[in-house]
Formats: structure tokens, sequence, C-alpha cells
């Protein structure tokens, strides 16, 4: 039996998306104990999570029970922590989950959907999975968003567009004023601030008085969550509506939830670490800029996206591998993981995240390393 013959074409010949792997992989890999592993590569908090979590996770009385479907008390918290109406709020098991979601529900086999590279994977990914078909208008050398770009590649299948701000991997915001134009192309648009926390810009407060845009953020980065795996979104009342009805009964699960409510009983040592992390940010910035030849992008996230300028001849040569794969296993061998790029649009570029003091400080004196081969 074949049953290639049976699954959708188009998901045979799609792309997967590409993740990154555990301290445990990677581990493994480096021949490292883990805890001389230096994770730079998945945008993740290293100062993990706030105490209360564990404390919750260790305390909660109802594993053996289903978690609240209609997920009541943890938007009533969420609608506590960020001002918008708990009918506004759906969660899901990180922001992915919305993500897919979302284009459930808008797209028919074919339908369009807006991506703007370079952004994070997933929305091609699972505009893909979704059946749709991912329209691609690339930002400007800046980065920036191409609207007029945008508006020229909208047709009559154009359902959804995809907004990234502080975007990854490149770490720059839209402006209030790109959204609304965006928005004012009568499509839905969705705006993942999932590095919220670390910029402080927002079109949240728009989204009640908006019925064609929602805002996703994720507890992941910001409050140490990324292994709970729990995200939510502002809807549009209607819209909100409709994905609690599509939606897995069970989707966030009961830890998840009792650690978002345990996080946000912590709000200043998690602001605390969020603090020590833009401070970080900065601090690696100049670091990275006083190399010479790393070209880093000014960020508002918890990752600096950056450039190789140099010559091949600079560092060992291996064959059949780009610039920045070769600084990246260079970097691999001493333990440092970060994330190369090889796309046309990110040739030869590495996106760091934001670590403690000392992993900044390890990066830099291995990437002099690397320069002086």
């Amino acid at each position: 039996m074949d049953i290639k013959k049976l699954v959708r074409p188009e998901l045979v010949s799609m792309k997967g998306y590409v993740p990154i792997e555990p301290t445990e992989v990677l581990s493994q890999r480096a021949e490292l104990p883990a805890d001389k592993i230096i994770k730079l590569d998945g945008n993740e908090n290293p100062y993990g999570c706030s105490p209360r979590v564990y404390q919750a996770l260790a305390t909660y009385p109802y594993y053996h029970n289903y978690p609240d479907p209609e997920q009541r008390e943890l938007r009533k918290a969420l609608e506590e922590y960020t001002g918008l109406g708990r009918r506004h709020i759906v969660c899901g098991t990180g922001s992915d989950e919305l993500i897919d979601l979302i284009l459930r529900l808008f797209l028919r086999p074919g339908d369009e959907v807006i991506n703007c590279p370079p952004t994070f994977g997933m929305y091609p990914f699972s505009t893909d999975v979704c059946g749709g078909r991912v329209v691609e208008v690339p930002r400007t050398e800046d980065f920036a968003l191409d609207i007029a770009g945008i508006k020229k590649a909208l047709t009559g299948r154009t359902k959804v567009i995809f907004v990234a701000s502080p975007n990854n991997p490149t770490g720059n915001t839209a402006t209030g004023k790109e959204i609304m134009e965006i928005v004012g192309t009568g499509r839905v648009v969705v705006v993942d601030e999932a590095y919220f926390e670390f910029s402080d810009v927002s079109v949240a407060n728009l989204v009640p008085a908006t019925p064609n845009l929602i805002v996703l953020r994720t507890f992941s980065k910001w409050a140490g969550l990324a292994g709970l795996r729990i995200g939510y979104g502002f809807f549009p009342v209607e819209i909100a509506g409709y994905l609690l009805k599509i939606k897995q009964p069970y989707n966030a699960s009961a830890p998840a939830q009792a650690a978002v409510l345990a996080s946000l009983a912590d709000i200043e040592y998690l602001r605390a670490n969020v603090t020590r992390m833009v401070g970080e940010r900065e601090r690696l910035f100049g670091k990275l800029k006083e190399l010479g030849w790393l070209k880093p992008y000014p960020s508002q996230a918890n990752f600096i996206l950056c450039s190789l300028r140099y010559s091949p001849a600079v560092i060992a040569s291996e064959a059949k591998q780009s610039l920045a794969q070769q600084v990246w296993q260079q970097l691999r061998k001493k333990g440092i993981f970060v994330r190369y790029f090889d796309t046309p649009l990110l040739k030869d570029c590495l996106r760091i995240s934001v670590g403690r003091p000392e992993d900044t400080d390890a990066l830099v004196k291995a990437l002099k390393e690397v320069k002086h081969g």
C-alpha cells in the first residue's frame, strides 16, 4: 500500500519547520556536560521562570482532572494583567497553536496569506498545513514593512496578513500607523507581539474597536515558560467566540494554566529579569559591534541579528558551508549555540539570543578566536 497516494499532495512536498533543540541534545552533540552548554539559539529566558511556578506545579491538586476548557480563571488573570476584557482573550499551547487556529478559521484551500520575510517561519508553515497559499512580500533593505508591496499583492483570495512586531529574527518593530494602514485593507491582520515585554510597543489596545485586528503574545520568552507551551491572543469578540468553538477543548494544560497564574502573581520578579535582559542586550550589541567583522542590527527583542562582513579566508574554509554556518560550527565545538541563516534575504546572518553577562563574555571571547583562526 502506497500511503503517499492518500496524503494531501501539497504536504508531501512542503518544507518542514526547522526547530531548535533542547539542551540535553545539544550537550550530546557538543560532547560537553549540559551545564557547560551556552544556549543562545532559541530566544529563551536564561533566568528561567518565577520560583513561584515550581511551587505551584508541585502543589497543584487536580492533575487527574481535565483543565477548564473555557480558561476562565486564566482569562480573568490576563484581563487584570493586560487591561483588556477577558471576552477578547483566548489562550493556546503557545502562540503557535493560535496561529494555526486563526488560519483554520479563515482559510479555504487556495486562499492566500501575505507573509513579510524575513520573519517567523511558523506563518508559512501553518499556511501550508492549512491548505493556503503563501504570498511573500519581502521587507525592505532595513527590514521595514513594504506597505505599498503588501497592498499591491492583495487579491480577492487574500484572507490574512501576518506582521511580527518586534520581528523575529530582525528585532525591529512596526509602527501603529503602519499596522492601521494594513488593517485598512479589510483583511484579517495578525500582529505577533511575542517579544512585547522587551519593547513595550503594542497595538493591543486597538483590538476592541477594530474588527479585523488580532494581537498574539506568549509566556515563552519574558516569563520563562517555553517548555510549558502557553500563549494568548487579543481578538475581536466575534473572532474570539469562533476560536473558542473550534479549538481543542482542553488545549491549555492544567500545569500551563497554573504556571501562568503563579507568574502573574510574581510580576515584579519577572519584570526585573526583563530589565536585566534589556540591559544585557545593549551590552551585547556594543560588544558585537566592536568586533568589526559583524554588523549587529538594533533590536527591541531579546536577541540580536548580525550579518557577517568578512572574507572566507578569515576562517578555516569548509566546502559547501556558508560563512555563517562556519562560524556556527566553530562556536558549537565550544558549546556555544546560536542560530545561523543562509537564505537569500538573510545571507550569512547569525541570530544571537540575549543570555546572562557571563554568556555574553564567553561568546565574545569565542568570536574573537574565530576571527583570528
